[in-house]
């Protein structure tokens, strides 16, 4: 992978002209590579990775539904993943190996919201055999960003 898109991978909020410092490389060239990278849908987007609990904030229920599906003649498993990704609840959707085949994470206002979801609307889509749902309780790591941080004041679990 390019120089620039390991730099910008790891904080997208990195300017040219630190890049171009960085790599020793003229400015312009930093500038006109990212454009590009832009331009082509190599670098889809940048936004900030945000810690919602030490904000205080109820955050949103998230949860990790694994699906079997029956693959479609001529389309494989990507035309049901297209309409499975489609739906707004959706956050990502991932092609797997073993007994599942999409794990998909969806975020709802509470667990009623992602029951619904799943009851609804990924179930009823043909072909759509089987579901798992299980929902995230806590955060610890995500993207490579660490999310506890400071003493755990739980008492410990002596053996």
């Amino acid at each position: 992978m390019d120089e620039i898109l390991k730099i910008l991978e790891k904080n997208g909020r990195q300017t040219p002209e630190t890049i171009a410092v960085q790599l020793d490389k003229p400015i312009q060239e930093v500038s006109k590579k990212i454009a590009e990278y832009e331009k082509r849908g190599v670098i889809l987007r940048y936004r900030a990775v945000i810690n919602h609990t030490l904000l205080g904030a109820k955050e949103r229920t998230r949860a990790l539904i694994s699906v079997k599906v029956k693959p479609q003649k001529d389309k494989g498993f990507d035309g049901i993943a297209e309409k499975i990704y489609k739906f707004p609840e959706v956050e990502s959707c991932v092609l797997l190996s073993g007994s599942f085949d999409l794990l998909v994470e969806v975020t709802g206002e509470d667990i009623h919201t992602i029951a619904n979801f799943v009851s609804q609307k990924l179930s009823q889509i043909e072909n759509v055999q089987e579901t798992a749902t299980h929902f995230i309780l806590k955060k610890y790591k995500e993207g490579g960003d660490i999310f506890v941080h400071g003493k755990d004041d739980r008492l410990a679990i002596h053996p």
